[in-house]
């Protein structure tokens, strides 16, 4: 199994100190702002800086760059989704497919509508495609590839099915699939478009289930 070198070029240093996970928290909470105000065309470390309340030399204590921030920022979402989703499946005990594709995208869809910065930055950055946006998680795998890898760990056994290496590829087309669904559901609508979010969840049971 690919280990994912997620911290590789995405900070330069992590907090230890109460206080330092402090600003570092601020800093990605200030990023997550600006990236709602003004995309990524116009985020700078120094406008962060500025609203995060922390000199810049604190700044690039932690963060290489723009990028870093974004890819900080991306790890974070990842965390707190898989978080979540652990805690759902905990409380609800999904025993198949169709119910475990459920709680993934309404976890997914309530992250977009109440985190901040999460509809320009989620698990990678919306609509780029350079090679810095598409190994901000991982600097080999992709983005999507990266996030498949860790729901795997989460859900492999309940996707199963008797070819696991099979199964790992299933869970990356159906990833690859959803991204491009939800992103859709989200252009149409900043809520999101009920009637495409309900359609991503239908191809996504119909795939899974096909593979098992």
């Amino acid at each position: 199994m690919h280990v994912p070198a997620s911290s590789a070029g995405i900070v330069r240093r992590r907090p230890v100190q109460r206080r330092s996970q402090e600003r570092f928290d601020r800093i990605l909470d200030a990023t997550a702002r600006l990236l709602d105000e003004v995309g990524y065309t116009a985020l700078t470390t120094k406008e962060v800086a500025r609203r995060a309340e922390v000199p810049i030399g604190t700044l690039y204590q932690f963060f290489p760059g723009v990028d870093g921030l974004l890819g900080a920022l991306a790890e974070r979402n990842l965390e707190h989704f898989m978080d979540r989703l652990t805690r759902r499946m905990e409380a609800e005990r999904p025993s198949d497919i169709a119910t475990l594709v459920d709680l993934s995208v309404e976890e997914y869809v309530a992250m977009h509508r109440a985190v901040p910065g999460f509809g320009v930055v989620d698990f990678g950055a919306v609509g780029r495609e350079d090679t810095q946006s598409v190994h901000l998680l991982d600097s080999v795998l992709e983005n999507n590839a990266a996030v498949a890898d860790r729901l795997w760990l989460l859900l492999g056994d309940l996707i199963g099915g008797t070819d696991r290496a099979a199964a790992r590829v299933s869970l990356h087309v159906a990833l690859e699939c959803a991204d491009a669904v939800l992103r859709l559901a989200f252009r149409s609508d900043p809520e999101g478009d009920p009637v495409l979010i309900a359609e991503c969840k239908r191809l996504l049971r119909g795939y899974l289930a096909s593979t098992d």
